[in-house]
C-alpha cells in the first residue's frame, strides 16, 4: 500500500470511528444521561464485547460439548474486531470534549509504538524466539 493510500485508509477509519461514537452519544437512550454515566457506559461495553470473543472462541473449538462447534474462528476474529472497535469508539468518546476529533487511528499506532518498545523490538523486527523447554 502506498504512504497516500494509507493515509486514505486511516482517514477513513477515522472518520468511520468518531462517526459511530457520535451516533451512540445521540441514540435517544443516551441524550440525557450523565456524562460520567455515558463514559462507564462506553469503557464497560469493551468487557460486554470480550465476553463475545470467548464465547465465539468456546463455539469454534468445541469447548462446549452441549453445543458443540457453534462458531468458526472466522466468528472469533469478527468478535475480536468488534472488540477493538468498541475501544476505539471509547477512545473517541473520551475525547468528546474536545475542539477537534483526535487521530485514533495516529494514537492507537503511538500505542502499538510503546508496547513494542517495552518488548525490545523495531518495526523492522521479528518477535523473539520462544525458549525451548
Amino acid at each position: 500500500m502506498t504512504a497516500t493510500g494509507a493515509a486514505d485508509q486511516s482517514g477513513r477509519i477515522n472518520a468511520g470511528v468518531h462517526a459511530v461514537s457520535r451516533w451512540i452519544d445521540a441514540h435517544p437512550d443516551n441524550r440525557d444521561r450523565d456524562p460520567e454515566a455515558l463514559l462507564w457506559g462506553r469503557v464497560t461495553k469493551v468487557g460486554e464485547e470480550a465476553g463475545e470473543v470467548i464465547a465465539a472462541l468456546v463455539g469454534a473449538t468445541g469447548h462446549n460439548p452441549c453445543k458443540g462447534r457453534s462458531a468458526t474462528m472466522a466468528d472469533v476474529q469478527r468478535e475480536l474486531f468488534d472488540v477493538a472497535m468498541t475501544a476505539l469508539c471509547a477512545v473517541a468518546h473520551l475525547h468528546r470534549p474536545d475542539a477537534c476529533q483526535p487521530d485514533v487511528v495516529g494514537l492507537l499506532a503511538a500505542h502499538v509504538d510503546e508496547v513494542a518498545a517495552r518488548a525490545g523490538l523495531t518495526h523492522n523486527d521479528s518477535p523473539p524466539a520462544r525458549p525451548s523447554r
